[in-house]
């Protein structure tokens, strides 16, 4: 059983649209396209197989202090790290107001002193955060799939001066983007050979993690980078392997809370 809440003039003006599907809410800007959703019975746990993906960075990172968000969506990503990463302080930068607007139908936490949602272009926003984050996570997507300038040279860039030394990028990208290549080629240019994936983790959503190293020994996160990156040139088969380390983690995360 389902049904469309407040959907009208949604696909023609580009605004989210709000649907209920078998005990899930559902966000989407085109009818059919999932761009989140949320277990109405647990709100906070990661459905989509991409977000269980991307918080695949707390192999790398598992203590971050400070986690900046490209993309609210339905919030599934910053409820997850506000809920199971307690330590760290959560700032989402979100570009559509309309999706701001539905925070409480997704129970998107309240701002507060460690949670911060903020309006703002994170392409114009990224140069204010300048060697400030720990993690940076991109998921930026609108109805047309992945803005160009989510993809540029001088976002990576300054992607890359808002992070600390070690600090790391999370990008999500559609395999299937006529850009794709362009953009992977950019990111390696911007972070060198300090860039790899999870061979098949999730499918057509590629997550690209990108270190920005520390100066002095090899660090924890950059020797398992290195790792991971000869794993998937050695044995590209590892996708059910690397699929069932998402899913680990996350529930790892999720035992592990003293919530």
């Amino acid at each position: 059983m389902s049904s469309t809440i407040d959907n009208r003039s949604a696909p023609a003006l580009g605004r989210p649209i709000l649907s209920r599907r078998d005990g899930r809410l559902t966000l989407e800007f085109v009818p059919g396209e999932v761009q989140s959703q949320m277990d109405l019975a647990d709100p906070d746990r990661l459905v989509l197989a991409y977000a269980r993906a991307m918080m695949c960075f707390t192999l790398f990172k598992p203590r971050p202090a400070h986690i900046v968000m490209v993309g609210l969506g339905g919030g599934s990503l910053a409820k997850f790290c506000h809920r199971y990463l307690p330590h760290a302080r959560i700032t989402v930068l979100e570009l559509s107001a309309d999706v701001i607007a539905l925070r409480e139908h997704f129970a998107v936490p309240p701002d507060s002193e460690r949670f911060r949602v903020i309006h703002a272009d994170a392409a114009r926003h990224m140069p204010q955060l300048a060697d400030s984050a720990d993690v940076l996570l991109v998921d930026g997507f609108d109805s047309s799939g992945l803005p160009p300038a989510l993809g540029s040279a001088r976002f990576y860039a300054d992607c890359r001066r808002a992070l600390k030394a070690d600090g790391l990028l999370v990008a999500n990208i559609f395999s299937y983007d006529p850009h794709y290549r362009p953009m992977l080629r950019r990111l390696r240019q911007t972070f060198g050979d300090n860039v790899c994936q999870f061979r098949g983790i999730a499918g057509n959503n590629h997550i690209l993690f990108a270190l920005r190293p520390a100066p002095g020994p090899a660090t924890p996160a950059l020797r398992l980078l290195q790792r991971v990156a000869c794993a998937g040139a050695l044995w590209p088969g590892l996708a059910p392997l690397n699929r069932l380390l998402a899913r680990w983690v996350v529930a790892r995360l999720r035992r592990n809370s003293p919530a």
